[in-house]
């Protein structure tokens, strides 16, 4: 398969740029991005075709796009691709406003093209294993949940809201909210939410509470919040605490690693040795483009994601809980 990048914006571009080049079967074309000297840099140390147009790069016999631009941005890239016969892996959130997502899923279906959303964090092993625990009833019925995003600050403009549509509230909540509705198979129903500025000197905020009601009368909570210091060893993680009636099971995403101790670095580092999850995220996707079978992260789960992001500023907003159904309308 032939494959291109549109915008190397986000941080994880280069990961998934890593992945088509190691994938077999799949040629990485080429890069457009809509700062064409990050563009030209990236085609570069890539070794891939830059273009300084889109059009340029739609009009190729690529097959399929990764998008890595602002999430305010991921609308008209979609669109665009579609609307050149190309499937479509865009980051998350699928967007930042309601009439963009649908706009998205709507223009993939009708240009019959496949729409994934990166959430790469469902490829993890540990993650896979705790899904089929789950599934297995071996926890008996699923009361509660506790999670947790936390990351470090990522600047830049994440921290803009026109471009990312708010701070850690929307870059970590849609995650741990999908990893939730796929391995309960549950919906979210009403959100509660705290939210403010309390650490660093940006425009949106850093640090989230929420507290989420599904159906079955289950809850979950989330701390989802930028508050590692720039000294960390890592961005983040991810954990979740799933409590049953038969048990509690713990979740730490990335605890496959390695503490290094680095005197040229001169701080602490990890080193992962757990699955690669967008190298399977990419693949997986390109699998699905090539057998055309079904995608395993909908354009609909993108938009499920996003109404619990949206739900919890309405929420921080009236400082009062927030029915989905309510937003949705």
């Amino acid at each position: 398969m032939k494959v291109g990048m549109i915008s190397f914006a986000h941080l994880h571009a280069e990961s998934y740029a890593s992945a088509l080049k190691a994938l077999p079967g799949v040629e990485f074309v080429g890069i457009y991005d809509e700062d064409n000297n990050r563009g030209k840099e990236w085609a570069e140390k890539l070794s891939v075709m830059h273009f300084e147009k889109l059009e340029d790069l739609l009009k190729t016999d690529i097959e399929a796009v990764i998008i890595c631009s602002t999430n305010a941005d991921h609308c008209r890239y979609t669109v665009a691709a579609a609307e050149a016969g190309k499937h479509v892996l865009v980051e998350k959130p699928i967007a930042t406003n309601f009439a963009d997502a649908h706009k998205m899923i709507e223009t993939c279906k009708k240009q019959n093209v496949k729409l994934q959303i990166a959430f790469p964090v469902r490829y993890l092993p540990s993650v896979l294993e705790t899904k089929r625990i789950v599934e297995s009833g071996q926890l008996g019925r699923i009361l509660a949940i506790k999670a947790t995003n936390h990351g470090s600050m990522p600047g830049g403009w994440f921290t803009e809201k026109d471009k990312a549509g708010g701070g850690a509230v929307i870059d970590h909540t849609v995650h741990v909210v999908d990893i939730i509705r796929w391995m309960l198979g549950l919906e979210f129903k009403e959100i509660y939410a705290e939210y403010d500025r309390l650490i660093h000197n940006i425009e949106t905020e850093d640090c989230g509470l929420l507290t989420m009601e599904l159906t079955n009368n289950v809850f979950a909570t989330l701390d989802t919040s930028w508050n590692r210091p720039s000294a960390y060893p890592t961005w983040g993680d991810v954990t979740m605490t799933i409590i049953g009636t038969n048990g509690v099971l713990e979740l730490d995403g990335f605890s496959q690693k390695f503490d290094i101790y680095n005197n040229d670095v001169k701080k602490a580092q990890w080193e992962y040795f757990g699955g690669d999850m967008d190298y399977l995220l990419v693949k997986d996707f390109l699998e699905a483009c090539k057998n055309n079978t079904p995608v395993k992260v909908t354009g609909e789960d993108g938009l499920k994601t996003l109404e619990v992001a949206l739900a919890a500023y309405e929420s921080g907003k009236r400082h009062q809980p927030v029915a989905i159904e309510e937003i949705r309308n």
